[in-house]
C-alpha cells in the first residue's frame, strides 16, 4: 500500500506524513527517525546495524538462555492522535502490517486523525478466599476492614503512592456454590501510574493474605491480578472521507458500504470475529513487542473483554455518518507500561519508546488503540475491495524467494515473477531461482 501522495513534511512542524518513506534505503530511513526522535549516533547506529541484547543482557532477562531471536523493527507513518504526529514502531514479521497501518492512518488524518481517550491506571488484583462457613459473611467482615485494608495495601511501595498511584478500592464477590464449597473473591483496585503493574499488584495481594485470613477465618489460595483490566480501558475514533476510500473500481459511498457490512458481519459471527479482532490485535501487539510490553496480557484481556455478554464479537465498530462518510471506535483493555520490565531492560525496547515520544503508560495505551483501529480498517478495506491477497501476497512473495535461498536483487525479481502469476509458493521460488542461476 503506498504511502506517497505528494505531500511534503511542513517546515516548522514535526509531521508523521513521510512522503516516500518505505521507498528510502534503509539506512536513510533509521536517519530521519533518528533526526525525529532525537536519538543519538550511537542510537542510530544501534538501529541500523540490528544491534539488540547483549549476551549478557539476554541472559538475564529469562532462564537457559541460548541465543537471541531478532524480529524487523519498522515504524508506521501518518499517525495524528489528539492533533500530535507519532511514528509508531513495531516489531512484526507478517508482511503489509505497517505499510496497511501506515495507510490507514493516512485515510483517518483526512478527517483530522484519531481521537483518543484512556481509563485511569487501575489494574485488579484478585485475592481467592476458601473454606469459609458463608461467603456473604466472610465478605461482610472484610468490608468492615476496607480502610485498613486499603491503608495496609498502600505500605509496600510508598513511591508509588507518593507519585499518585495506590490501592483505589475493594471489590467483593461471593460465590455460594462452587465445587470446592463457598469462595469469595476479593477484587483490589490498583493505581500503577506507569508501569504495566503485575508485580505491584501481585505483591499488594501478598501483604492483605494473612489479614483476610484473619478476618474472614478462611484461607486464601490465590493473590494474583486479573489480565481482564476492565478498569484500564483505551478508546480510539475516527472518521475517513468517503471520497479518500474510492478506488478505480469503487466509488467511495460502495467502499463504506462495504466495510459497515464487513464489520457487521464480525458484530454477529464469533467465526468472523476471531479473524477480525485479529487484525486490531496485528498492530497492537507489535507495538507491545517493540516497546517491551506484555503482548499475551494484553490479548488475553482483549479477547476477553469481546466477550464480556456471553458471546466472542468485535472489538470495533464501523458505521456511516449522515454525510456518508466512515466513522469507526475501539474500546478496549490496554494494560502497558513505559516503566519496570523489559521496557527498561531492553535496549531497543527503550529506542522504540524514545522514538514514539510518549510522557505516560496512558498516552501509550492511547496510542495503541488508535493502531488498533487503524489496523483494522486497512483490513477490512482490503477485503471490501481488492481482497486480502493482493497486498498481503506481494510481500509474502519476498519471504518464499528469501525462504528459497535468494538474496539481493534476486529477491525483487522472484517475487515479481511469482506475483505476476500468482503462483506464490517455496517450490515456485526455487524453480526461479534455478533458472535465474542457470541451475534449471
Amino acid at each position: 500500500m503506498p504511502e506517497e501522495d505528494g505531500q511534503k513534511p511542513s517546515r516548522g512542524r514535526r509531521t508523521s506524513r513521510l512522503s516516500g518513506f518505505y521507498k528510502r534505503p534503509m539506512a536513510e530511513r533509521a536517519a530521519v527517525v533518528g533526526e525525529w526522535a532525537g536519538l543519538s549516533a550511537e542510537e542510530v547506529e544501534a538501529l541500523r546495524a540490528f544491534r539488540s541484547l547483549s549476551p549478557e543482557q539476554a541472559d538475564h532477562m529469562i532462564e537457559n538462555v541460548i541465543g537471541a531471536y531478532t524480529l524487523p523493527l519498522g515504524v508506521a507513518t501518518n499517525f495524528l492522535i489528539n492533533g500530535r504526529d507519532y511514528l509508531v514502531p513495531m516489531a512484526v514479521e507478517e508482511p503489509s502490517i505497517v505499510a496497511g497501518v501506515s495507510y490507514a492512518a493516512k485515510l483517518a488524518r483526512g478527517g483530522g486523525g484519531f481521537i483518543t481517550t484512556a481509563d485511569d491506571p487501575i489494574m485488579i488484583g484478585q485475592i481467592q478466599v476458601l473454606d469459609v462457613e458463608n461467603a456473604y459473611v466472610a465478605a461482610a467482615r472484610v468490608w468492615e476492614a476496607r480502610a485498613e485494608l486499603l491503608a495496609e495495601a498502600n505500605t509496600y511501595d510508598p513511591l508509588l503512592v507518593k507519585l499518585g498511584g495506590g490501592a483505589r478500592d475493594l471489590e467483593l464477590r461471593p460465590f455460594t456454590e462452587t465445587p470446592v464449597g463457598p469462595m469469595l473473591v476479593i477484587h483490589l483496585l490498583y493505581d500503577v501510574r506507569d508501569a504495566m503493574g503485575a508485580n505491584a499488584i501481585n505483591t499488594a495481594c501478598e501483604r492483605l493474605a494473612p489479614k483476610i485470613e484473619a478476618l474472614t477465618g478462611g484461607r486464601v489460595n490465590l493473590r494474583i491480578l486479573s489480565n481482564l483490566a476492565d478498569r484500564r480501558k483505551a478508546s480510539a475514533t475516527c472518521v475517513v472521507p468517503a471520497d479518500a476510500l474510492a478506488t478505480r473500481e469503487l466509488r467511495g459511498a460502495d467502499v463504506v458500504r462495504g466495510i459497515v457490512e464487513a464489520a457487521i458481519f464480525a458484530q454477529i459471527d464469533p467465526y468472523r470475529a476471531a479473524t477480525h479482532n485479529k487484525g486490531v490485535m496485528n498492530g497492537m501487539d507489535a507495538v507491545a513487542v517493540a516497546t517491551g510490553n506484555d503482548w499475551r496480557a494484553l490479548e488475553a484481556g482483549a479477547h476477553a473483554w469481546a466477550s464480556r455478554y456471553g458471546r466472542y464479537t468485535s472489538l470495533t465498530e464501523w458505521w456511516a455518518d449522515d454525510n456518508g462518510d466512515l466513522r469507526g471506535r475501539i474500546e478496549l483493555p490496554v494494560a502497558v507500561g513505559i516503566v519496570g520490565g523489559a521496557t527498561r531492560s531492553h535496549p531497543t525496547a527503550q529506542l522504540a519508546l524514545k522514538i514514539l515520544g510518549v510522557q505516560t503508560a496512558s498516552e501509550l495505551a492511547q496510542v495503541m488503540a488508535a493502531v488498533g483501529l487503524a489496523q483494522n480498517l486497512a483490513a477490512i478495506r482490503a477485503l471490501a475491495t481488492e481482497g486480502i491477497q493482493r497486498g498481503h501476497m506481494s510481500l509474502h512473495a519476498k519471504q518464499m524467494a528469501l525462504a528459497a535461498g535468494a538474496s539481493g536483487a534476486e529477491v525483487t525479481q522472484i517475487a515479481a515473477q511469482m506475483v505476476a502469476e500468482g503462483q506464490i509458493t517455496t517450490q515456485r521460488a526455487e524453480e526461479l531461482l534455478r533458472e535465474l542461476r542457470g541451475e534449471a
